[in-house]
C-alpha cells in the first residue's frame, strides 16, 4: 500500500493506546505516505487537553499536510450525496477527494463507523 488518509480518530486512538491501537500503528507505517487536513493536528491538541493527555509531536511528524487553496463545494457535494456527514468529518472526506482523483488509489484509515461507510461509497480502501 502507498497511500492513506488518515482521520483524527485513528491518530487519537494511537495516542490514547485505545484497545487495537498497536495493530492500527503497524498498519499505519505500512504506508509510504500518509495524508491529512491540518485540522487532525488541531483535534488531536484538542482531545489531549481534554483528556490530560500530553500532546506527542511524532504523531503527526510525518504527515503530509493538506492544504486547499481553494473552496472545496465540488467534493463536500459529492461527499454528501454519498451520505451525511458532520462538519469536521466532511472536511477530512472532501480533503482525501481533493488529493485523490482516483478514491481507489487511497486508503481512507478513520474508526469513524459513518465515515467509513461514506468513505467506502466513495470507492476509498478501507482496509
Amino acid at each position: 500500500m502507498s497511500t492513506a488518509y488518515v482521520d483524527t480518530s485513528a491518530i487519537v486512538s494511537v495516542a490514547f493506546a485505545e484497545a487495537g491501537s498497536d495493530e492500527l500503528a503497524r498498519r499505519l507505517q505500512g504506508f509510504r505516505d500518509l495524508i491529512s487536513s491540518n485540522l487532525l493536528e488541531a483535534e488531536l491538541r484538542s482531545a489531549c487537553a481534554r483528556e490530560g493527555k500530553p500532546f506527542r509531536e511524532i504523531l503527526v511528524s510525518g504527515f503530509r499536510w493538506i492544504q486547499p487553496s481553494r473552496p472545496l463545494s465540488r467534493e463536500m457535494r459529492a461527499a454528501l450525496r454519498a451520505g451525511y456527514l458532520r462538519g469536521a468529518d466532511l472536511w477530512h472526506v472532501a480533503c482525501a477527494l481533493h488529493v485523490a482523483p482516483k478514491p481507489s488509489d487511497v486508503s481512507f484509515i478513520t474508526l469513524d463507523e459513518r465515515q467509513a461507510q461514506v468513505a467506502a461509497a466513495l470507492k476509498f480502501r478501507l482496509r
